[in-house]
């Protein structure tokens, strides 16, 4: 009489072992294919950053830029970005459209491709606030009490 014996063939850990190699190789695929994106991501968050500081340096300088392009580089986030900044003059007489398009340093592309992010500003003298107010930034107190902003559109 014959006992059967507990345990497993060799074909079928055999088998066992090649579906779990199958399922780590997509695991594997899924969490590549992950850092991939979310190093993308970062890159074009930072070239955002980038392209607004560029904004914000042309509206902070008081100094009307040159229309047409103009090519830089900076340092950010530890990283040398290559920018393009596009000044154009709009219908409204006195306002520029300034649009800054960034891209790493490294990437080797032509004038027109490889640009992680573009972002879009305004700057010119008819720029300003409602109704004219301009607030007084430097006689202001904060230590005395200041009386509440009426809406001008009514309460919402």
């Amino acid at each position: 009489m014959r006992h059967a014996r507990g345990g497993f063939t060799l074909i079928e850990v055999l088998v066992a072992l090649a579906i779990v190699a199958i399922g780590m190789a997509a695991v594997m695929g899924a969490l590549s294919s992950s850092a991939n994106t979310l190093s993308y991501l970062r890159d074009k968050t930072l070239a955002q950053w980038v392209a607004l500081n560029q904004i914000a340096n042309l509206r902070l300088s008081g100094q009307q830029p040159p229309t047409g392009n103009t090519d830089g580089d900076s340092d950010f986030a530890g990283r040398s970005w290559h920018w393009r900044q596009q000044v154009v003059a709009t219908e409204v007489p006195g306002v520029e459209r300034i649009d800054v398009s960034v891209r790493p340093a490294d990437v080797k592309a032509g004038d027109d491709n490889g640009w992680f992010a573009t972002v879009s500003g305004i700057r010119g003298d008819a720029v300003g606030t409602p109704n004219g107010f301009q607030p007084d930034w430097g006689t202001q107190t904060f230590s005395e009490a200041q009386p509440a902003v009426q809406n001008p559109r009514g309460s919402q």
